[in-house]
């Protein structure tokens, strides 16, 4: 799991993982707050989803999926392509 996004009106829009550093400097923004329960795993969420740029948006989540996928076993990796 890289990202989770909430498909009813709630207070966050979606989650996602990122790297330390980026973890620190994104909860310093408005409109993103360290996720409930996994922000000690450096997840980060949105309370709207508009908080960054499209483009940045995109960028980050695939860092996300990109540091899941590099932990997954190799046989796993193989089986994803």
């Amino acid at each position: 799991m890289f990202a989770v996004a909430s498909l009813e009106p709630g207070e966050h829009a979606f989650s996602f993982k990122c790297t330390p550093d980026k973890y620190a400097e994104l909860v310093e923004r408005p409109g993103i707050v360290p996720a409930p329960y996994l922000a000690r795993a450096n997840w980060v969420a949105f309370e709207r989803d508009d908080a960054l740029p499209r483009t940045e948006t995109k960028l980050l989540l695939r860092v996300s999926y990109d540091l899941v996928f590099t932990k997954l076993p190799r046989k796993i990796r193989a089986g994803l392509g």
